[in-house]
């Protein structure tokens, strides 16, 4: 009996292990710069931080050149100051795959200076991570009387006008954050290209520029300066973080950042903007036609009025079941018969007396 209790425990230890590790979710620390010195300060990797939630079980991974970078976990005052000299943990190969636990975590490079240049990362996790709900039990049908079905609808009865489509509604502006969560940085030459390229850009919408300040700035250039990637005569600058550009007109818009190498660096924007799209009208939909038994459409042309000029009444025909009077001439034959009727009932009457 107590080795039956101890299968069941194990068993269920086991099946909470694999629902756990199912659940947890993977974090590549930095998505596409990785684990390196941004070029935008600390605010990438915050930024990065604050578009994620952590959870207890949750792993994240740091990769980065072994031998030019290293992940030491450290102290919040040890992080704050960007002190390296007695990290909780360090780990020096990459890639660095560190399960989290829940509360407040804090990492940094031990490389000179990198901590101090945005290489370093605080991270929030929360309780365990959510396992899946049980599939709710599924009770047997039980028996119900057969439905009564309703009956059918008179032949006579019109069926209802289908109503017009509904329009769809028209899509508002969008707003894009350039880079997503690496921001507006350097990130290396085609980074932003492929940003764009899963992009329809309309007018109207919203770029956002992200960025540390008096690190990097957007200025907006001709085709000619973007390709050559030269600061020496911008169309428009902007120095101050984050920067929010509206899309007025149609066609190519081309942005880099000034700061020296970086346009070089790959710190440089194409995108192409489209008209917007006008919301379609619905078509009215069409009347239907009438089924048996339904009213007619009434006539829609105008009666003819009646002549204006004298009409004269018209003698109705008697019926074919009235007899018509006698002619002049049968009515003479039959007083002359009479007539003679009567003298000779009188000349028999004088004979028999």
């Amino acid at each position: 009996m107590a080795r039956n209790s101890n299968t069941a425990v194990f068993v269920a230890l086991v099946a909470a292990l694999v629902i756990s590790a199912a659940s947890a979710v993977t974090h590549q620390v930095g998505d596409g710069i990785g684990w390196n010195v941004p070029p935008g300060g600390a605010v990438a990797y915050s930024t990065w931080s604050s578009n994620n939630t952590f959870k207890a079980g949750d792993t994240l991974v740091f990769t980065f050149a072994s031998g030019a970078h290293d992940v030491a976990k450290v102290t919040k005052e040890a992080f704050d100051a960007c002190n390296a000299t007695n990290p909780i943990s360090l780990t020096t190969n990459s890639p660095a795959t560190l399960t989290l636990t829940s509360g407040e975590h804090y990492y940094i490079c031990t490389f000179d200076s990198h901590c101090g240049s945005g290489q370093k990362l605080a991270v929030n996790v929360t309780g365990t991570t959510s396992s899946p709900s049980p599939a709710p039990t599924v009770s047997p049908p039980t028996s119900s009387p057969a439905p009564v079905l309703a009956p059918e609808p008179s032949s006579s009865a019109s069926p209802p006008a289908p109503s017009a489509p509904a329009p769809s509604p028209s899509t508002g502006p969008t707003t894009y954050t350039v880079g997503d969560t690496a921001g507006w940085n350097v990130l290396g030459n085609g980074t932003y290209t492929v940003w764009a390229s899963n992009k329809t850009f309309f007018v109207g919408d919203v770029l956002v520029f992200n960025f540390l300040n008096q690190s990097h700035n957007v200025a907006e250039v001709t085709k000619t300066n973007y390709e050559s990637c030269n600061t020496s005569n911008t169309l428009s600058l902007y120095s101050n973080p984050p920067v929010r550009i509206t899309l007025n007109t149609t066609g190519e818009i081309f942005f880099i950042c000034t700061f020296a190498g970086h346009c070089n660096q790959g710190q440089k924007l194409a995108i192409n903007v489209s008209s917007s799209t006008a919301t379609p009208t619905p078509t009215s939909a069409p009347a239907p036609s009438p089924t048996s038994g339904s009213a007619p459409t009434p006539s829609t042309s105008t009666a003819t009025p009646p002549s204006t000029g004298t009409t004269t009444p018209t003698t109705p025909v008697p019926a074919s079941d009235v007899t018509p009077p006698p002619s002049p001439s049968t009515a003479t034959s039959l007083g002359v018969a009479g007539l003679s009727a009567t003298f000779l009932s009188i000349a028999v009457a004088l004979f028999m007396f």
